[in-house]
Formats: structure tokens, sequence, C-alpha cells
């Protein structure tokens, strides 16, 4: 079982707990807080060593994994320093803001030996892994048009200021909060993309750069694409692909955190529309001991560094887009 530390106790971070608790591949032996009340709260209930230096933690030759659910401006120095010390890095999503600092943090842990992984759960859904491999075995037959949709209202009332809304960390809306792990997927279905048309609006909550962001992309393959993430309603998760064949749509009752059932519905050309109901897994506990897995050399982690760069290029390209008004090449 690999040991390890986990940076950062928000929300997330309180879910990365709980949800390792449950692994019999990853130990968390202690965490890094700024917070020192929240942190000693937390310490008491799950009997973890809590401090607020991380430099202390990288000098623990105890912990072998360190897991970041921190601000997003500071993934990239903290990945070095993490790789530097000679651990492996999970690293919550985004993993950068710029397709260079991706590059920047792929190297860092290369040259270091290291693995890294980053937090995208959606490629564990039952229901995606289903639309995939119906991609892959040309089911749909030619693919002509992808749409995705992600709706979450838990940041919609956060206090103007907080780091997760701001543009230092959040410069496209919802981008970096949902919409990266709708791109995350187009990716890893259907390739690279060549270009995209962004745009936010300001709707309902005081947020820097909009509560509502859409993108519409070209795949390099010749299909289109169309994502949206909207930070004010309340959950909504919907993943659909067209193709010359027939389609396909997965929806989701809840969001990952809780579980539920996902709705896959299949149309094939010529006929009526399937339905059914597929269970949820632990997503995000998957992908943690997928990455412990990689790091054992058990199995290949499912993340692609090649992929990991295009996701954060189609970013950056995203928030180019939303500001300049323009097309975008990624």
């Amino acid at each position: 079982m690999l040991k390890a530390g986990l940076v950062g106790l928000g929300w997330w971070g309180k879910h990365i707990i709980r949800t390792i608790n449950g692994s019999s591949k990853l130990k968390l032996v202690r965490a890094v807080e700024v917070n020192l009340r929240e942190g000693n709260n937390i310490a008491a209930e799950h009997g973890i060593n809590v401090s607020s230096d991380f430099d202390d933690l990288l000098k623990d030759k105890e912990v072998q994994v360190v897991i970041l659910a921190t601000p997003h401006c500071l993934h990239e120095e903290q990945i070095a320093k993490v790789a530097s010390a000679g651990k492996h890095v999970f690293c919550e999503k985004p993993l950068g803001l710029t397709k260079k600092s991706a590059e920047r943090s792929v190297t860092r842990c290369n040259q270091a030996n290291v693995m890294l992984g980053v937090g995208h759960e959606r490629r564990f859904e039952p229901a995606l892994q289903e639309i995939r491999k119906m991609v892959q075995t040309n089911s749909l037959g030619t693919i002509v048009q992808v749409e995705a949709n992600f709706s979450h209202d838990i940041l919609a009332n956060m206090p103007k200021g907080d780091w997760r809304t701001t543009s230092k960390n959040a410069p496209a809306a919802g981008m970096t909060a949902m919409g990266i792990h709708l791109s995350d997927a187009f990716i890893w279905m259907f390739g690279e993309i060549d270009e995209v048309f962004a745009q936010t609006a300001q709707r309902v909550a005081e947020q820097e750069n909009g509560d509502v962001v859409m993108a519409q992309v070209r795949f390099k393959s010749g299909a289109l694409g169309y994502l949206n993430a909207t930070m004010v309603t309340p959950f909504f998760m919907r993943f659909q692909v067209f193709g010359s064949e027939g389609w396909v749509e997965a929806r989701d009752s809840a969001h990952p955190e809780y579980g539920g059932v996902t709705t896959l519905t299949f149309c094939k050309k010529g006929g009526m529309p399937e339905i059914r109901k597929m269970a949820t897994s632990n997503t995000v506990l998957d992908n943690l001991e997928s990455f412990a897995d990689a790091i054992t050399g058990r199995r290949e982690y499912i993340h692609t560094q090649k992929e990991m760069v295009e996701n954060i290029a189609l970013l950056e390209a995203v928030t180019q887009s939303a500001i300049s008004g323009k097309l975008v090449k990624v």
C-alpha cells in the first residue's frame, strides 16, 4: 500500500480523504492545510497528521505520493517541488492554465522519474467507457457531432474573491471547474482538437469571468463538438455523440461525489432508442487507484501525458477565444 500526503483540505480535499479511506492501495498518512483550525478538526476526525508546512511534508520519507487539491495557479510550482523531492504527484484538475505550464510539469516529473496523475475521473464512468467502446468499434459510424453539458451550482454562492472564481485561477468561467472534464473526455474519445470558438457570460453570480461558458470545437478528424459549463443551475450532466450509423447519450442523475444512476440511450440507424440504466462507480477512487497501480507497475495509467497537455492547450485556447471573441487555433 502506497503512503500518501494530501495538500489542501477544502471541499474537494475532504472528499479525497473520505475516498481514500476506502482504498486498498493508498493510505493517507498526513496532510497540509494553511487554515490550521480547519486542519486540526480534520486531523482529529480522521486520525491523520495535519500541518501548515508543505516543505515538511516533502521531507517526510514515509510519504511516497503527494495529492494536490490546491488553487490552480499553484500547481506548476508545487508539482516541481514534489517531483524534486522524488515523490509521485497526483494533481487535481486542471494540471495548469497554459500549455507551456503543463509541458513544464510533465518534463519535471519525467526528469525526476516520478509518475504524474491528474484528477479527471469521468473516464472511469461505466457509461462513458461504453460510449468510447462504441466509438472505437465504429458502432456509430463516422462521428459527426459531439455535445456535452455540465452544470452544478455548488460554486454559485462562493464569497466574492474566493480563489475558485478569480481570474487568476478560473480565467474562463466554469471551464476550470467543470468544462475541463468534458474537454478531457472529448480528447480521450475523439483525439486532438484543431480550433475553438468560446464565449462566456455573466448571468446570475457575481464572478469575475462569468458564470457560464460555451465552446464550439473542430476536431482534427473533421468532426464538430460543443461543450457547456454552467455554474448557477442545479446538477446536470449530459454527453451525446452523433454518428452516421446512430447516436448515443449518457445522462447522470447525480454528481460523482454522491453516486447515482446514469441513463444510457442508444439509437441505431433505422431502429428505436434503447434505454439502459447503469450504476455509477466511485470514479474518484477508481482514478486514484489506477494511478497507484501505474506507480507499482500493475497497469498503464489511463491518462497519457500527451492528452494531459492537449487538454490544457484547449483550456488556454478557450480562454483566449472568450477574451478576443475570435476563433483560436489550439
